[in-house]
């Protein structure tokens, strides 16, 4: 590793070949962004996380999710240790589904500075209701390869 500044936001990784505990909240996790390897191309990186867990702000009882974030790189890319710590931090968040999936994507478009970012959150049933959310940056730039998420819609019994 050199001493060369990542970015702006972090100069060097912190979890990255490191021992990292679980943050307390979202508010304190760090995460951390190496250079985009292939700095000019055009690709598409997908995340999913089919076991995110959050806080029901009213109960207090967990909330469960399968998250699914694709982004087009610009210059840094997200480092997943810190990606996977951040998400995990969520457990002891109480947070609505929307304010949860929607904060995730403009924290990472925020400090990311992604070409295109588009993240979904498919909640499983709350009060016998499923809550999806979705949110992106703006359109996906020409001639990005966009997959569908592949979560199927909740069925229930049917």
């Amino acid at each position: 590793m050199t001493d060369e500044p990542i970015s702006p936001l972090h100069p060097q990784p912190i979890h990255l070949g490191q021992t990292s505990a679980l943050p307390a909240s979202p508010d304190e996790a760090v995460l951390d962004y190496v250079p985009n390897p292939r700095t000019g191309s055009l690709y598409t990186v997908r995340f999913a996380a089919p076991e995110f867990t959050s806080l029901c702000p009213v109960t207090g009882q967990p909330d469960f999710a399968h998250i699914v974030i694709d982004y087009a790189p610009g210059e840094t890319i997200v480092e997943s240790k810190s990606l996977k710590l951040f998400l995990g931090s969520f457990r002891n968040h109480c947070g609505f589904h929307e304010d949860v999936t929607v904060g995730i994507g403009q924290r990472l478009a925020d400090e990311m500075k992604p070409q295109w970012l588009r993240i979904g959150g498919y909640w499983y049933p709350r009060g016998g209701i499923p809550i999806d959310v979705f949110w992106q940056t703006g359109a996906p730039p020409v001639g990005l390869w966009v997959p569908d998420q592949g979560v199927a819609p909740y069925r229930g019994r049917g």
